[in-house]
């Protein structure tokens, strides 16, 4: 049987070695059992993390550049284009608050804010009224109930100047259908859009006409999502179609409805495309709303910074509606949390 070598040992020096030098791996050494001497390997995590930095950049940059193009730098720019005196074509002059004061003025402008007040203040109620009466009658398992609901929503999907090249031959005083129509039942025609005291109404049933599919479509899905078992529980104890719809329905739609206030008062603060298509503001100014103004003064008449002043009145009233169902909401809930602990201390 053949010998084995005896272990050659070293002899001890008193040298204390650390535990990391015991426990370094022997990959990790260089020729000859040394470790290699490889500083920049230390930074390679700070490294990568640079080069993934760099790489997410690349990425969101058009992005960033795109909403700073389009959004950022119009604000700041059309900020203080309203304290600028600007025709677009000669110098700008600054003349600090007189665009606003002009504004506080101008009855022109006194105009358009009524005539935006009155067109809001009809069609927000109104669009959401017949939408939610539309949505109780398509919610329920009637033959072609599909071909129904596209029909009612298809005209929200025409954009707004087809709309109105539309119905500007509908409505048209001498050629129109709808007085074709009024005069098969024996009504004299109607001026429509050609008429100030008709224009406005009849921009409004437009509107009507396209924007309460949209209201339609929400409410619906909003009143699919209502508990059936809320429903079948009011039924047994004897509610009525009225009270199941004011006691149970109408109190699970209530975050939709404020989503609908909100959106069909924005948009109609903001209708311009159907004023332009149809009136242009007219006759004699009972159709112009304030962002026609706007375009108005900023492109027709080369006031510039005027019509920029009037875009941050807009924007100024467009930021207190947006403002208001959230300070309500932080009232309510401030409220409830008093009622709880007044109970609990009780």
């Amino acid at each position: 049987m053949p010998r084995l070598p005896t272990p050659v040992t070293l002899p001890d020096r008193g040298e204390k070695r650390s535990p990391r030098t015991r426990t370094r791996p022997f990959l990790a050494l260089g020729k000859g059992g040394t470790a290699p001497d490889n500083p920049a390997g230390r930074n390679r995590p700070g490294r990568r993390i640079r080069q993934e930095t760099a790489t997410a950049w690349a990425f969101v940059a058009p992005s960033v550049l795109v909403i700073l193009g389009l959004s950022v730098v119009p604000v700041v720019w059309s900020l203080l284009l309203s304290f600028q005196a600007d025709d677009l074509v000669t110098p700008s002059r600054w003349v600090g608050l007189d665009n606003y004061r002009a504004l506080a003025q101008d009855p022109h402008f006194d105009q358009a804010v009524r005539n935006t007040l009155v067109y809001t203040l009809l069609y927000v109620p109104l669009s959401i009224g017949f939408g939610l009466l539309l949505a109780l009658a398509l919610n329920r398992r009637i033959r072609l109930v599909g071909l129904y609901r596209t029909l009612i929503f298809v005209p929200f999907v025409i954009s707004a100047a087809a709309q109105g090249v539309l119905f500007s031959f509908i409505l048209d005083p001498e050629f129109g259908a709808a007085n074709a129509v009024l005069d098969k039942v024996g009504i004299s025609p109607q001026g429509f859009l050609n008429d100030p005291g008709q224009a406005l109404a009849a921009l409004l049933a437009i509107s009507l006409w396209s924007g309460t599919g949209f209201c339609v479509v929400v409410l619906l899905a909003a009143l699919q999502d209502v508990p059936p078992s809320l429903v079948e529980a009011a039924r047994l104890d004897g509610a009525g179609r009225l009270h199941l719809l004011r006691h149970v329905v109408l109190p699970s739609l209530g975050p939709v409805m404020v989503f609908l206030l909100l959106w069909q008062a924005i948009t109609s603060l903001q209708v311009f495309d159907l004023v332009y298509v149809t009136t242009k503001g007219g006759p004699l100014g009972s159709t112009t709303v304030i962002v026609y103004f706007i375009w108005e003064q900023a492109f027709k008449n080369f006031t510039a910074g005027y019509g920029a002043a009037a875009a941050y009145a807009l924007a100024l009233a467009l930021l207190v509606l947006a403002a208001v169902p959230r300070l309500t909401r932080s009232v309510r809930d401030r409220t409830r949390a008093d009622r709880h602990l007044e109970g609990a201390a009780r």
